[in-house]
């Protein structure tokens, strides 16, 4: 119960400053090297190796620092929670191109368990919603994990691409603009 009251404040406090965009220069792979730090112990706990592809670079962004560490902890906690039979997570965070070409970082989490049937796929990001509820709740989720993620996406103007296959399992994609040099 605590952990939904907690999900459902976040969500409140974003929706409240989402047309603010954050404008503090963030570095995103200490950020996810914090969070995988953080989730070793459920990933030893579940038996996934976390393998990471990170660059030398420095990727920078313009965000709120504590939002992005939300953001990457509910990914990677539900790539440990629901890829896990797959035995091995990748986190890799590399320079790509928006949709119109425009230059961002692109953060990926990929799991390889049982994926999501491609039906579910335009809703996984609504409040609530989830592919099977029984095994959410038996992982501790509030259904409010990827909504929030979408939310905290769209405030620092990024945005959240899920790609499955079932059998082959899941990739969710943040994409974050890069700032101006």
């Amino acid at each position: 119960m605590a952990r939904l009251i907690d999900d459902l404040l976040a969500l409140s406090r974003v929706e409240l400053t989402a047309h603010v965009r954050p404008d503090t220069l963030v570095g995103l792979a200490p950020l996810l090297r914090q969070v995988i730090d953080g989730l070793e112990p459920l990933a030893k706990e579940r038996a996934v190796a976390i393998e990471t592809d990170l660059p030398a670079e420095p990727a920078i962004i313009a965000g709120d620092r504590e939002e992005l560490l939300r953001l990457f902890e509910n990914l990677v906690e539900n790539g440990l929670k629901y890829g896990a039979s797959g035995g091995r997570l990748v986190v890799s965070l590399m320079p790509g191109a928006g949709p119109e070409g425009a230059a961002e970082w692109q953060a990926r989490v990929r799991d390889f368990g049982p994926g999501i049937p491609s039906e579910h796929l335009p809703r996984l990001t609504e409040r609530f919603y989830r592919v099977n509820a029984g095994d959410s709740r038996a992982q501790g989720g509030t259904g409010l994990g990827l909504a929030l993620v979408k939310q905290l996406g769209n405030r620092h103007r990024g945005r959240l691409v899920i790609e499955s296959t079932p059998g082959q399992g899941a990739t969710f994609t943040a994409a974050f603009p890069r700032p101006p040099a």
